[in-house]
């Protein structure tokens, strides 16, 4: 941990979750948590080769260590545990009664078979907040249903606003109703932490990716349900109702503009050397460009495709909202994520690092942790120790298989 500068302690010390979670949306959760400095403890079964991510190529740091494993999981600790075992069972329970919250990620019908939800645990613990992220739910018809991003985003809808009309209903190049969701989870623990520690009593926290996906339809969901509209795809990326707000080409690429206020048309209009345009009724208001959209988009491609991306940018900057389009490459080069130091390095014990992108939450005068993620079960023996088992009993452990030899 990189804690040496801190005049002020971590937002999230002395929060413990235990995390009975694998591959991406609930260690994506977490990880909000770990970086900001709660304790995350990974529940990992040895017996099925611990969290699946370790094993998700193409890119590793070593065995067993995948870049995908590691983005999602530094500045945790893991124990191995097997808990389906009755000593297993004991040894959960017993770490239980010092945690904050569970969370899990698994399918919806699995937390009340392993024990996992607040009835099961407030015995050994009446302030343990138990959160659930599933595919669908705990509830309802389809609890036992496996589920994953992209048929999420499928289903509600996503897909059929993404991509060129006249192309299929198009994903997004990112799991993103994954990661959203491991937000939504972990926004949840918080509130749930929040409301024990002020009533004494903890609780199940309930979310998934399919109401999360839904969540996500945002206005257009509204629009329906109040109008009946059903917003389709837009070309070049463009907002459903706001012109000029989408992709338009340069000399040498793309450059996305949104003048999402009225004024930045005039602004674009007078940079582009076009100040008639404002005035001009055919474009003076939103309503107006919307019904000429396609003459909007015409002209405004005449205008920037005599100069590149990176000229219109020095144009535009400050003044116009606008972006280049980058790959992914440009992106994480580009001279602005360097003034933000968003690229960090995560370090190992043994002094390696995995470069990553650092989380978008900062906290003045706080230097947040800065741990590479660990290898399965590198905390088991101490975390047993401190919930109080000897070494002998460790050792009974590791010889019935309910820990890694």
């Amino acid at each position: 941990m990189n804690t040496a500068a801190n005049v002020n302690p971590l937002p999230l010390a002395g929060v413990r979750i235990l995390a009975v979670e694998q591959y991406g949306a609930g260690p994506f959760g977490t990880l909000y948590l770990a970086d900001l400095g709660a304790e995350v403890i990974k529940i990992e079964n040895h017996k099925d080769g611990g969290d699946v991510g370790r094993s998700v190529g193409p890119h590793y740091f070593g065995p067993n260590d995948s870049h995908f494993f590691q983005t999602f999981n530094r500045n945790k600790k893991s124990i191995t545990l097997d808990l389906k075992h009755p000593a297993g069972r004991e040894v959960f329970l017993a770490l239980v009664k010092d945690a904050d919250a569970v969370l899990d990620n698994l399918r919806g019908d699995l937390p009340a078979k392993l024990g996992l939800t607040y009835e099961d645990l407030k015995e050994a613990n009446p302030r343990i907040v138990c959160a659930h992220l599933s595919a669908y739910g705990r509830e309802g018809s389809r609890t036992a249903w496996p589920g994953y991003d992209y048929l999420m985003q499928a289903e509600a809808g996503h897909m059929s606003m993404t991509g060129e009309p006249d192309g299929p209903p198009t994903r997004y190049g990112l799991s993103i109703v994954d990661l959203m969701t491991g937000l939504a989870a972990a926004f949840g623990l918080l509130a749930g932490v929040v409301g024990a520690r002020a009533s004494g009593q903890g609780m199940d926290v309930d979310t998934s990716l399919f109401d999360v996906a839904l969540h996500n339809l945002n206005y257009p969901g509204t629009w329906f349900l109040n109008k009946g509209v059903v917003t389709g795809r837009s070309p070049r990326s463009s907002h459903p109702s706001l012109t000029p707000s989408q992709l338009y080409r340069t000399r040498d690429g793309w450059i996305f503009l949104m003048c999402n206020k009225e004024k930045f048309w005039g602004v674009l209009a007078d940079v582009l050397g076009k100040p008639e345009w404002h005035t001009d009724p055919q474009f003076a208001t939103f309503a107006a460009r919307l019904q000429n959209r396609d003459q909007v988009t015409r002209m405004v491609d005449a205008e920037l495709m005599e100069r590149t991306t990176e000229e219109w940018m020095t144009e535009f900057g400050g003044k116009v909202p606008a972006a280049p389009v980058y790959d992914i490459a440009q992106a994480l080069e580009n001279p602005y994520v360097a003034e933000r130091e968003a690229l960090v390095d995560y370090a190992y014990p043994d002094g390696r690092a995995a470069r990553m992108i650092a989380g978008p939450i900062r906290v003045p005068g706080v230097s947040l942790p800065r741990a590479a993620a660990p290898a399965m079960g590198a905390d088991t023996v101490a975390m047993l120790t401190e919930a109080g088992y000897t070494a002998d009993q460790i050792g009974e452990l590791r010889a019935a298989g309910v820990i890694a030899a």
